[in-house]
Order: structure tokens, then sequence, then C-alpha cells
């Protein structure tokens, strides 16, 4: 039997974990639901020695990596790996993995929403109307078969985003450094070109030393005047002050933020603006996605104390 300690989730309990977990005859222990900061996971490393870890959102660090006798796997909950160690991890020989592909629907969908909550005025009249407001005439809204979307990342949520935006009538652009299938419905461009001719863009990003502040001041000094950015990969990517300072400027008309980096508490001077539609990093879960999060993210682990490799592994040992 060995111990696999979940740091942190973001849902009501851990009841799929358990049975996957307890049911391959292993002991889990959890931490609070909330992530703890990186000293009380290391603490909580400490006291339990686990062979495996699950983590949701909470930090990884190299000093909680190195502690247990034998950690053979730090699993995450998710897509992104910046919450966690990954060289540290691999240096000791122990696996990264994550779930990639659990959530593509539903983020795509999110970012597809945000962008029709802006051009059709969906928040915007919702607010005004239970303010007391009724000024249809007041309406300044686009046809959604007149835009340009251009994807930023077209990885498999990226892709799957230019699916539906296309077979919703938008002209699809795309920019990405690696190749693309034939069939994505997307015209590959440079960055000028999606910052130059995008109505609405869309960051799909995953966060990395290239990608943190990637939209910055210059970036967004480049924007079609009057364009919309989506944000639903990761908060850093976007610089909070250059953003700002667009939206206060008149060069973006809004954005639609899932993720800001700040989060869980984002500046007040960006999501409180009128021309900002936020919500609170919930663009992957439903609650198919959820429970296919969890059963995978479980399964991995089992998999590994079982002598196998994960599934998906996202680096190299041995």
């Amino acid at each position: 039997m060995a111990t696999v300690l979940q740091t942190d989730f973001a849902w009501p309990d851990v009841a799929i974990e358990r049975e996957v977990i307890e049911g391959a005859g292993h002991r889990l222990v959890t931490g609070p639901s909330e992530p703890s900061p990186a000293a009380a996971v290391e603490a909580m490393v400490a006291e339990h020695d686990p062979a495996a870890i699950l983590t949701c959102w909470a930090e990884i660090s190299a000093e909680a990596i190195g502690r247990p006798a034998a950690l053979q796997i730090v699993q995450r909950m998710g897509v992104g790996l910046d919450n966690i160690a990954v060289d540290a991890a691999t240096a000791r020989g122990t696996w990264v993995g994550n779930v990639p592909d659990y959530c593509v629907e539903e983020v795509s969908d999110h970012a597809v929403a945000l962008a029709y909550a802006w051009f059709r005025g969906i928040v915007h009249f919702d607010r005004a109307v239970k303010a007391g407001t009724w000024d249809p005439s007041g309406a300044r809204l686009r046809r959604g078969a007149t835009l340009t979307a251009g994807i930023l990342g077209l990885g498999r949520i990226g892709r799957c985003t230019a699916r539906k935006l296309d077979a919703l009538g938008m002209t699809v652009i795309g920019h990405d450094i690696a190749d693309v299938p034939a069939d994505v419905p997307a015209r590959r461009v440079g960055l000028d070109a999606l910052t130059a001719e995008s109505d609405i863009i869309v960051v799909h990003l995953p966060l990395t030393e290239a990608t943190h502040h990637l939209v910055n001041a210059a970036f967004l000094a480049r924007v079609k005047p009057g364009a919309f950015l989506v944000n639903v990969s990761r908060g850093p990517v976007v610089d909070n002050e250059a953003l700002i300072e667009a939206l206060e400027a008149g060069r973006l008309a809004g954005a639609g933020l899932d993720v800001v980096e700040g989060e869980p508490s984002p500046p007040a001077a960006l999501v409180a603006r009128a021309d900002v539609i936020a919500t609170p990093h919930v663009a992957f879960s439903s609650d198919a996605s959820l429970a296919e999060l969890r059963r995978r993210g479980a399964e991995e682990v089992v998999r590994v104390l079982a002598g196998g490799e994960p599934l998906n592994p996202c680096n190299r040992i041995g």
C-alpha cells in the first residue's frame, strides 16, 4: 500500500479519487480544498511521505519533490504545469503527468461565449436592465459573420475554437510556432498580421518563459482599433498594466478574461471595469470534464504505482 497525497481540489469532494486510489489498495490523504502555500505543501509532504502527489493549483516546489523517500509521480489535475517544479522531478527520476485533453470542448466553448457576449452586448445589457435602464436605441452591436477572429495558439483547444468560430461564419486566422493540421479552418499568419486583422483575439497559450507577458504594451499597440481580447489560458500571458492602458486608451473595446494575473485576487482596476467580462477561472469546468479529469488523474497515479508509465508524461526519466 502506497500513500497518495492530494494537495487541493477545485470540486466539492474527493469521492472519485478515493474510489480509484483506495480501490487499487492505496491510501489517500488530502489537504484543504483551497491551495495551500508552498511551505504548507512541503509540511504535508514531510508528514505523509507520499509515493505520489495529486495537485490542482497548489505549488509543488523542488523542496516538496525532494522530501519523500520514493516519490514516483506528481500528477497535475489539469493541463498546465506552471505550479510544478518539473526540472526537480526529472532530476530525481519522478514522473510528472497531466490530463491534457479533458476540457478541450469546455474551454473553447467558454472562449466563444465570451466573444459572443461582447459583440452581442449580452453582459452590458443585462447589467443595464438590472440597473433599471431599458435602452435598445443605445445598442452598438456587431454581426458575427463580418468579424475576424485571431487565435493565438493553435493547439488542441485553439483548433477546437477555430472550428466553432468558422462554423458560426467568422473569418478565422491563427498563429502558432508549431505545425498545424491542414484541416484546421484557420489561415496561418504572423503575429503582426494577427494583431492588425483581428476583431477578436483569443489567447490559447500555455504559460512558459517565452509566453509570459507575451500580450504586452508592444503587442497591444499593434491591435486593430476596437478589438476585443479573450484570455482563457493563463493570466500571466497578459500584462495587466498594459491591458488596462490599452482599454483606457480605447485601442481595445474590451476584454473577456477567465484568467487574470494575480488570481484569486485579481486587480480591481482591471476586473471591475465595465468593458471587462470576468469569470473566476472556470472555463475548464463542467460536470463531464471534472468527472473525467478526476478519474483519469487518479488512474495515472495507480498506473505508475503499479510499475507502469503514465499515459500522458510531461517529462522523461530513466
